[in-house]
């Protein structure tokens, strides 16, 4: 089963790949966004990989790293997780990961 993206997640994906795809090539930009919906999926069936955001604010909301970048996520059943967010280790991670927590609730 495939995870489930959340808009949210989506719009981070694109933005990922515009950039990446500027930078070094379109080969390139689509080999990395391969690699980060591997290790995606890789997640739902690995939860030796996840680990606790531990903010009381979002309860529930785990996180592994991929590369240069923070995968954020929660588990929505027993064989799906829900990507909420998908963030260059640069960032700043607690605001980004809250403003797109935030679009979940809409």
């Amino acid at each position: 089963m495939a995870a489930r993206i959340f808009v949210s997640a989506q719009a981070r994906l694109l933005d990922i790949w515009d950039y990446t795809e500027r930078t070094w090539g379109t080969r390139q930009a689509d080999a990395y966004l391969r690699g980060l919906a591997a290790a995606i999926n890789k997640a739902q069936t690995s939860r030796s990989l996840w680990r606790s955001v531990g903010d009381e604010q979002l309860p529930g909301v785990f996180y592994f790293h991929h590369r240069h970048h923070f995968i954020f996520f929660r588990q929505l059943s027993t064989e799906e997780i829900g990507v909420i967010s998908v963030l260059h280790e640069s960032m700043d991670l607690p605001a980004r990961l809250r403003e797109d927590a935030a679009t979940l609730e809409d």
